[in-house]
């Protein structure tokens, strides 16, 4: 899974902090959970906050 996987980036998050409020988490934790998802396959330092934020719209849309 890279950064350009939003979708299934998304889904992965959900699946694994099924407790957490998406439209609450910072930027630095979203980051970091994204690197430490088992599927993740990509350079930690080639995410910026447009594809955070875009992860973090598709996993509140997923949510609703």
């Amino acid at each position: 899974m890279k950064w350009t996987d939003i979708f299934d980036v998304a889904l992965a998050l959900e699946e694994a902090h099924p407790d957490a409020d998406p439209k609450r988490v910072r930027f630095t934790d979203l980051h970091n959970w994204v690197i430490e998802l088992a599927e993740f396959d990509d350079d930690p330092t080639h995410s910026g906050e447009k594809v955070l934020e875009a992860i973090q719209m598709t996993w509140i849309e997923e949510r609703d």
